[in-house]
C-alpha cells in the first residue's frame, strides 16, 4: 500500500463509516478470482500516443457479473443517450428499472448499514419507502447539465456510472469499472494506460485505478474508478459524501485504502462523484 502524501488528512467519522461499508460489501470481487486487470504503460494527460496495446481487463467472472446488485445495474446502462443537450426520453420500462435496482440495493447489508447512518445524521428517514424515494431522486432525477439548453439531459446516475459526452470531443463522468468493462468487451472503449504519479502504478492488484482512455473514439483524458467494487457500495459512499460531507473534496481512508472522494453539486443535483488515488 502507496503511503499516502503528508497533505492527506481523513475525515475520522466518515472513514470509519466507510470502512465499515467496505467490510460489509459482500458482493465485492476478488482480484485475481473474479477479475484481473492488466495495466501495461503509464501515461500522461496530454501524451498522444497509446501506451496499453491489450484491453484494461483479462477477465472478470461471469458468475460474479450476475449477482442480483450487478444484474440491475447492468440493465440501467443502456437507459441513455450519451450526448448532452438533448433530452433524455425516460420511459415506464426505464422506470421500473431504476426502482428494481434501488429495491436489489437496499436489501444489501451495506445500504442498510447507510441508511443507518445518515438517519443518525438526521439526512434520511427511517421509512425505508422514503429512504428508497431518497435514493431515486438523488441519483434518477433528470436535469439540465448543458449550459444555455432547456432538454433534461443528465442525471446523477448518467454522469458518475455510465458517462457523458459533450460537444463530440470529450468524455465526461464514467467513473464505473463495470460499465467500462463492458463497454471494453464490446469495442467501445480503447485503453490507452494508467496515469503515471498514481497509485494505479501498484499493480494488478490495485483496487483504485486512474487511467487515460477513449470512448466511441472520445477522449477521457483522466478518469478514476474503484475497481471490483459492488454497485450498492458506490451508490452508498457516494450517497453519503452528497449528504454529509462538507466540502466538495473529503479525504477519507477506506479500509486503510487512502483516497479522496470528490462529489461537486449542479445546483441542488448530484453533478459528480468519484474516487481519487492519493
Amino acid at each position: 500500500m502507496a503511503k499516502p502524501s503528508m497533505s492527506f488528512n481523513p475525515d475520522p467519522e466518515l472513514s470509519k463509516v466507510c470502512s465499515e461499508l467496505w467490510a460489509l460489501d459482500e458482493n465485492r470481487l476478488t482480484p485475481g478470482v473474479d477479475y484481473a486487470i492488466n495495466l501495461q504503460g503509464g501515461t500522461k494527460t496530454y501524451w498522444r500516443d497509446d501506451k496499453a496495446k491489450d484491453p484494461l481487463f483479462s477477465f472478470v467472472s461471469k458468475e460474479a457479473l450476475g449477482r442480483l446488485t450487478f444484474k440491475s445495474f447492468v440493465s440501467l446502462l443502456d437507459n441513455y443517450e450519451a450526448a448532452t443537450g438533448l433530452d433524455e426520453e425516460v420511459t415506464q420500462e426505464e422506470i421500473r428499472e431504476n426502482r428494481a435496482f434501488i429495491n436489489a440495493i437496499c436489501e444489501t447489508k451495506v445500504m442498510k448499514k447507510t441508511q443507518q447512518y445518515l438517519v443518525s445524521k438526521g439526512k434520511s428517514s427511517p421509512d425505508l419507502m422514503q429512504f428508497k424515494r431518497q435514493l431515486y431522486d438523488i441519483w434518477f432525477r433528470m436535469y439540465r447539465r448543458t449550459k444555455g439548453s432547456q432538454a433534461l439531459d443528465s442525471s446523477g446516475f448518467e454522469h458518475v456510472f455510465v458517462g457523458e459526452t459533450r460537444n463530440s470531443k470529450t468524455v465526461i463522468g464514467f467513473h464505473n469499472w463495470i460499465q467500462f468493462y463492458l463497454q471494453e468487451k464490446a469495442g467501445n472503449v480503447d485503453y490507452q494506460g494508467y496515469i503515471l504519479g498514481t497509485k494505479s502504478d501498484e499493480g494488478s492488484k490495485s483496487r483504485l485505478v486512474t487511467i487515460k482512455f477513449k470512448w466511441n473514439r472520445e477522449v477521457k483524458p483522466i478518469g478514476s474508478t474503484f475497481v471490483g467494487t459492488s454497485p450498492e457500495f458506490e451508490v452508498a459512499l457516494y450517497t453519503i459524501c452528497y449528504l454529509c460531507a462538507n466540502d466538495s473534496k473529503v479525504d477519507i481512508d477506506v479500509a486503510g485504502i487512502p483516497v479522496v472522494i470528490t462529489c461537486y453539486k449542479h445546483g441542488v443535483n448530484l453533478g459528480t462523484s468519484y474516487p481519487e488515488a492519493m
